[in-house]
């Protein structure tokens, strides 16, 4: 089977493989997915199941993508657990209230898309449940008119997990660090896949469709400058390879963005741990279970330590904290920035674009205990100071001088004293300032984004042309295919990954 690569080569590709040059394939499939996160996994399974030989392309040298990283919660009406405890919820009330959430971005939302969602989500949870993964609750969150958030145990790791093994005994091909380049189009239709392995460029040809699922544009400054504007452009991601390499495919391919000015944060989050329990433990069934039956069945104070083990990771320290006086601190030991006017924006312009969280004793002893908590997992447990001590030794440092804990954390002590100082004096309005020891700083602290937009699709997950046709044979899913679908509210990120990925899957499985 030969064909003609469809788009111009990149920056640093041979011109001879250009978009007139006829190339043999090196392998055939029936259904392409670009992306091995949790909406590409979903997609691979669905169609494998359908029968269809699936190749998976994966420029990480690991598959789960964002999905491993997000918070963990799916949201659904109809589920089993709902049932369990005597709520009959149905997908009419879930579409009614995702939109609730909206509040102005409702305008902007695609009902279309929304209804696609709400429907077949129920059957997504379903198929989880039926690979083994393991949910605790449904937990309450308003204004969610019943309980729908179902939250992963032991993490959103049991996610990829789950979804690899099925991958593999499904025959499903996953070919990590293989980098889908552009795509390949013949007699008008997308047809294949260039994607770079080793420094050799491989042509991948499907019988079906092609699903792009390679996440969103967030490790894209270029790309974020463009669509969501220069206040964002510098904000990190939490998947450095988020560079949107699979919705830059859709447009060259005649696709549009959509709700591209739209983001989630940024916002400032611990970085990721070096070394603890989650990423020494797998997320296995039996795991999990004894994580569910001992939260519901062992007394909090036993069973909350172990489960913030996997809790306190990347999760987002709350305002309150420097509403009650800590403040932000930059590698060069100087306070920066007004911690309660929008910091996010300011710490990526610092030394090493990241921060430390500085406290004294007495705000140590505030954030010990409810209702001050540093961070949440919504639906879980509220992560406190004495909860970072434990679980968190590698962004927690004490010492008993402010000069002590600068050399702890690595900055200036004359100026981190000098920064202190001047903050005592004229301390946030009714704090006392930092002024007992010990003294603690968290971090370093680093502001992270999410963009929102994505290709614009119809509810079968077809990529659609800036003429509105569909364009043939391509499909788009998760971030990669947000073109119009508002996401607000836990759990609906995951959700549309997992459902859009599963239908995206389908739809490419029935072109075979």
């Amino acid at each position: 089977m030969t064909a003609a690569l469809y788009f111009p080569p990149e920056p640093g590709i041979p011109a001879d493989q250009g978009s007139n040059v006829v190339a043999q394939a090196d392998a055939t499939f029936d259904v392409i997915v670009v992306g091995g996160g949790g909406s590409g996994l979903f997609a691979a399974v669905e169609a494998a199941e359908l029968g269809r030989r699936v190749l998976v392309l994966e420029k990480n040298p690991r598959p789960g993508g964002m999905t491993s990283w997000a918070i963990g919660s799916l949201s659904s009406s109809a589920s089993p657990m709902q049932k369990a405890i005597g709520i009959d919820d149905v997908p009419d009330a879930h579409f009614e209230d995702m939109a609730l959430f909206h509040g102005p971005l409702l305008a902007r939302d695609n009902p279309e898309l929304r209804r696609a969602f709400v429907d077949n989500v129920p059957q997504t949870l379903k198929k989880l449940l039926d690979m083994g993964v393991v949910f605790f609750g449904p937990m309450p969150e308003p204004p969610h008119r019943v309980p729908r958030m179902h939250n992963v145990l032991p993490n959103s790791r049991s996610y990829g997990h789950a979804l690899c093994r099925r991958a593999r005994s499904l025959g499903v091909d996953v070919r990590l660090n293989h980098r889908a380049i552009r795509l390949i189009k013949e007699k008008g239709r997308i047809s294949g896949v260039a994607a770079e392995h080793g420094g050799v460029i491989h042509r991948y040809f499907a019988t079906g469709g092609v699903v792009l699922a390679g996440g969103d544009f967030s490790a894209n400054r270029e790309m974020k400058q463009e669509f969501a504007g220069e206040s964002v452009a510098h904000a990190d991601a939490l998947v450095t390879t988020s560079t949107g390499d699979a919705i830059r495919m859709g447009l060259e391919a005649g696709g549009e963005i959509v709700n591209g000015d739209l983001v989630s944060g940024p916002q400032l989050r611990f970085l990721p741990p070096r070394n603890n329990l989650m990423t020494k433990l797998p997320p296995n069934r039996f795991l999990a279970l004894i994580m569910k039956w001992s939260m519901t069945q062992l007394p909090p104070a036993l069973i909350r330590p172990f489960i913030m083990m996997f809790l306190t990771t990347v999760l987002e320290p709350q305002r309150q904290l420097y509403e009650c006086g800590a403040i932000l601190i930059n590698r060069a030991g100087e306070r920066f920035t007004d911690e309660c006017d929008r910091p996010q924006f300011s710490v990526p312009f610092q030394q090493d674009r990241e921060a430390f969280i500085l406290l004294d004793r007495a705000l140590a002893e505030k954030f010990s205990k409810w209702p001050y908590y540093i961070s949440t997992a919504p639906g879980v447990a509220y992560a406190y100071l004495p909860d970072y001590k434990r679980n968190r030794k590698d962004i927690f440092y004490q010492a008993n001088t402010i000069g002590g804990l600068a050399t702890k954390i690595g900055v200036p002590g004359p100026a981190l004293e000098k920064a202190v100082a001047a903050y005592n004096q004229k301390p946030r309005e009714g704090t006392p300032g930092l002024v007992r020891a010990p003294f603690i700083a968290l971090g370093p602290v680093r502001s992270w984004v999410l963009t929102e937009g994505g290709l614009r699709i119809n509810a079968s997950m077809q990529v659609l042309g800036t003429n509105g046709e569909i364009i043939p044979g391509l499909y788009a899913a998760g971030a990669t295919g947000q073109g119009g679908i508002i996401l607000e509210g836990h759990g609906h990120h995951l959700g549309w990954a997992f459902t859009s990925g599963r239908l995206a899957g389908r739809g490419a499985a029935t072109l075979a």
